[in-house]
């Protein structure tokens, strides 16, 4: 299932070495983008990349990272609720590719051959003017991204933000002030046992992130203190 493909974005994370804990990560929009398409994948999909059982992990403080972040931070041509309450697949954005999903198929929508004005995904469907099976397959048309401004960059939250992601992925946008809080939230008393590391987060980096979330309080010290976290082939 792997892809050549797929990217890889580059985090900074600020590590307690005395506790041998990721206390929080600096990332981008594309990290950010990817953690909160998370919430618009389909239960089935889940199941498909992971190929484990679930467990209630940190998805929970996504969702609460995303109710509770202001919609300035929001791309003009996206709401929240599209996250909160997807009604379908997510909609495509870059950040799919730190997931492998090749087995998923193209969307597929359906009329009845004399072309009333009904529509299903599933072609045994019956039309209800003329009775016939709606299965004559009509081109599907993705939802086009506004080409002005910000808009242009794609995702949900806009990129001339920093964003502080924490072990147990809160997210809350970056500041000094923020960080600050963060340290003594978190009752550090040494800062010579900081330590700042680089890392570069792909595909499989991917999968371990969204199977530790369903598992762990402590995604990010899993995938890259411990290396613990394994995804099933």
């Amino acid at each position: 299932m792997a892809s050549s493909s797929s990217k890889e974005v580059t985090l900074k994370l600020l590590v307690d070495t005395k506790n041998n804990k990721v206390l929080f990560a600096e990332a981008g929009k594309d990290f950010v983008d990817f953690l909160f398409t998370l919430l618009s994948l389909p239960v089935g999909t889940v199941v498909r990349l992971l190929t484990a059982k679930s467990m209630v992990g940190c998805l929970g403080n996504l969702y609460d990272s995303i109710e509770s972040l202001s919609d300035t931070y929001m791309q003009p041509n996206q709401s929240k609720e599209v996250l909160l309450k997807p009604k379908a697949a997510a909609c495509s954005t870059e950040a799919s590719l730190f997931l492998t999903d090749d087995d998923s198929a193209a969307k597929k929508v359906y009329m009845c051959g004399n072309y009333h004005r009904y529509i299903a995904d599933d072609p045994r469907a019956i039309c209800p003017s003329c009775k016939l099976t709606i299965s004559t397959e009509v081109p599907f048309v993705a939802p086009q991204v506004a080409n002005d401004g910000l808009s242009s960059q794609g995702g949900y939250v806009k990129g001339v933000v920093t964003y502080m992601v924490m072990d147990d992925l809160v997210v809350t946008p970056m500041s000094t002030i923020s960080g600050i809080a963060m340290l003594s939230k978190c009752n550090v008393t040494n800062v010579g046992a900081l330590e700042e590391k680089v890392v570069s987060f792909g595909m499989d980096e991917g999968l371990k992130l969204l199977k530790a979330s369903l598992q762990s309080k402590t995604v990010l010290t899993s995938i890259f203190l411990d290396k613990k976290v394994a995804v099933a082939a």
